[in-house]
């Protein structure tokens, strides 16, 4: 009786969940969602990153993937926000107490700033990169981060993963990239990883 009385109770609940299932919507509305939660967060960061690389303004933006990066984010700031362009540019702005350090993004959202990330001893590091390429690369040889930096120096933009620095990208590269790993890296990472290499192309300053 009780079985027959929450089937009768929930009956416009059941019957839009059968109708959703038996149209294969169930289980991708939620997916198809944060799939274009996703999009808009890489169009923020390479609008952000855009505007950052024309006016040399430096920055360091982490990416949390399988590798859990709580130690690091404890380190920082809690922020806890959704990610917009504007938001990731005041917060790299000179001279404000969070410029400093690393952003860290989990899933869609900014988790913390000003954050600490291991420096890299590496010798193929150029010794012109300075603090902010030598943490992204540290924390890519530790964890499975993907990490972007904005040269303060040059306005030049790279990206770590795996330990290897990939210098000199365009936007449509930085867009290509986000978009493999943020996105379609989640289904198929390890196909990607040989698609990065380090460059030894020299960046002034």
């Amino acid at each position: 009786m009780g079985i027959l009385a929450i089937i009768i109770i929930f009956q416009p609940e059941l019957r839009r969940a059968l109708e959703q299932l038996g149209r294969g919507r169930f289980f991708s509305r939620s997916s198809a969602q944060e799939e274009e939660e996703r999009g808009k967060m890489v169009e923020s960061i390479v609008k952000a990153t855009s505007y950052m690389a024309k006016r040399r303004i430096g920055a360091l933006i982490s990416f949390e993937r399988e590798t859990g990066m709580g130690d690091y984010i404890e380190t920082g700031i809690p922020i806890k926000s959704k990610i917009s362009s504007e938001l990731l540019i005041n917060i790299f702005v000179p001279n404000t107490p969070l410029h400093d350090g690393a952003l860290i993004i989990q899933k869609e959202s900014i988790a913390a700033a000003a954050c600490y990330l291991p420096l890299s001893e590496s010798a193929r590091i150029p010794k012109e990169l300075g603090t902010r390429h030598r943490a992204a690369v540290g924390i890519s040889e530790v964890t499975d981060a993907l990490t972007l930096i904005v040269s303060e120096e040059t306005g030049g933009i790279s990206i770590t993963k795996n330990g290897e620095l990939h210098r000199e990208q365009s936007l449509d590269d930085l867009r290509e990239h986000l978009t493999r790993e943020l996105l379609i890296g989640g289904k198929s990472r390890q196909s990607s990883s040989s698609l990065w290499s380090f460059r030894g192309k020299r960046e002034n300053g």
